[in-house]
């Protein structure tokens, strides 16, 4: 099933630790690029969080989000009470120093000090399991909304694709018609010379008009690429590349039977997969 690089998914839960939150979004990108963006407390799951995603996702540019806001339980704010000491005689001395010029150190900015308040050492294992496992919660809903995308942008590329086809079967049917129209109106230019023109070479010039028309070989390359389309659809595996070399393949044969093109019909066949193929390209850009 296809996927879409392009999707967002939030999960929140809420313990006696406090609430965490995980965010993952994505957009289009060549390779995996994933971008944890973690609270202090959880640097070093930034190996953990690179493998899950990697473990889940192929393609994409993956920004990953923890919203962390702890609870404070009463009694366990503790004062460091020897440097708040020195930081008080420090001030003291400074104050003495300066004379009029110098303020008072408010109980407020002398607890915003680095180092003045302290907790004690918090058990960080379980609020490290719990992460990881909403991580993975989340990157479970971040894979379906991929895929809901995904499958919409299957359902686009395989109408396109089915269209191109219409297109290739309306070419071969008109190509009869379009040769022998080009037929008449040789016969009818050369009618009109004051000499007589010499049979064989008017054959010869049927002939050479109709090899420099002869499309048959890129409607079956078509044809085959569309047939290519369809299956590649149907894959597990991530599909972006394959297809994105497909399109490369059927813009080839729409421009070669553009230049082969002596009438107006195939020459808007040609421009008219030409844009179908475009907007296939631009919604395989966003597929995994």
């Amino acid at each position: 099933m296809p996927r879409s690089m392009t999707a967002f998914e939030r999960r929140e839960r809420t313990g006696e630790w406090g609430r965490m939150a995980w965010e993952l979004r994505s957009v289009n990108h060549r390779y995996l690029d994933v971008n944890p963006r973690l609270p202090e407390e959880f640097r070093q799951l930034e190996t953990a969080v690179r493998e899950r995603v990697g473990a889940k996702l192929a393609r994409g540019k993956v920004e990953c989000a923890l919203r962390f806001e702890s609870v404070v339980a009463g009694g366990q704010v503790q004062v460091n009470w020897p440097y708040a000491e020195q930081l008080i005689d420090a001030a003291g001395t400074l104050a003495d120093r300066l004379g009029k010029r110098a303020g008072t150190m408010s109980p407020v900015e002398l607890m915003r000090m680095p180092g003045v308040m302290s907790e004690p050492a918090k058990d960080l294992e379980p609020l490290h399991a719990a992460a990881l496992e909403l991580l993975d919660e989340t990157l479970d809903g971040f894979v379906q909304s991929r895929e809901r995308e995904g499958k919409r942008l299957g359902e686009m590329i395989r109408e396109r694709a089915e269209k191109i086809a219409e297109l290739a079967a309306v070419v071969r049917q008109d190509m009869p018609a379009i040769q022998e129209r080009l037929r008449t109106k040789l016969e009818t230019r050369l009618a009109e010379l004051a000499q007589p023109a010499d049979p064989g070479r008017l054959e010869q010039e049927l002939v050479y008009l109709a090899q420099r028309m002869d499309v048959e070989e890129e409607l079956d390359r078509l044809l085959t690429h569309v047939e290519e389309i369809q299956r590649v659809l149907r894959r597990k595996e991530p599909i972006g590349r394959r297809l994105d070399f497909l399109m490369q393949e059927l813009n080839r044969e729409a421009n070669t039977l553009g230049s082969k093109s002596a009438a107006l019909e195939t020459t808007q066949v040609s421009v008219d997969m030409k844009v179908l193929i475009e907007q296939m390209r631009e919604q395989i850009q966003n597929l995994e």
